[in-house]
């Protein structure tokens, strides 16, 4: 089901696509993460948000 309002349907964007990803343990941190919140890893990644048609 879409989210009509737009305000949240922002919110719900910056929640969900704005994230960093360890490359060791597939965490999920927040952008201002230096290190892994389970592994202690800084192998981190920002999370693709590229938007394309699912095949």
């Amino acid at each position: 089901m879409p989210i009509a309002d737009a305000a949240k349907k922002q919110i719900a964007q910056k929640r969900r696509l704005f994230l960093q990803v360890c490359l060791r343990c597939g965490a999920r941190n927040p952008l201002n993460a230096e290190r892994c919140r389970k592994c202690k890893s800084s192998d981190l990644r920002l999370k693709n948000r590229s938007v394309g048609l699912k095949k």
